[in-house]
């Protein structure tokens, strides 16, 4: 994932795509996407305020600010690191084990460091295997058809 994500892009992503479930079980696929299918996008075409060639992002505790960043991962060997970076210095992990359907909430208040991991595990109780238990989780607006 840490290849894909960092390693083989050139500058960052416009969009993530399905993709990143090429090697993951047909029905969890369904369940995540609907059985829809789009590649995930590159920042390509960049064009810079002096006409330089684009370079990648650094986002420090200074420049988050200025970038008007609201949300940091940082991935650990663990699991990844969500910062809610207008409110916190760092973040819970989810582990990379967790199950992707698990409704997750994008309240900055919910990833606080300072409390219990458990407001973002899954339901304990049994899955289906052909249907999610939970919704899967929101990063923002629902993304328009169109831009698939």
């Amino acid at each position: 994932m840490s290849r894909h994500l960092i390693d083989d892009v050139a500058v960052g992503w416009d969009e993530l795509g399905t993709d990143l479930l090429d090697d993951a079980p047909p029905a969890l696929v369904t369940a995540l996407t609907g059985g829809e299918h789009w590649p995930s996008r590159t920042l390509d075409h960049l064009i810079t305020p002096d006409g330089s060639p684009p370079v990648r992002m650094s986002v420090t505790d200074t420049t988050a600010d200025e970038q008007d960043m609201q949300w940091g991962y940082v991935l650990h060997k663990e699991g990844v690191e969500v910062i809610s970076l207008l409110h916190e210095d760092i973040g819970p992990i989810v582990s990379w084990s967790t199950n992707p359907r698990t409704a997750f909430n994008d309240h900055p208040a919910a990833w606080s460091s300072l409390d219990s991991p458990s407001a973002m595990q899954a339901s304990r109780g049994r899955q289906p295997q052909s249907a999610p238990a939970a919704a899967p989780a929101k990063a923002g607006a629902p993304r328009p058809a169109a831009r698939r």
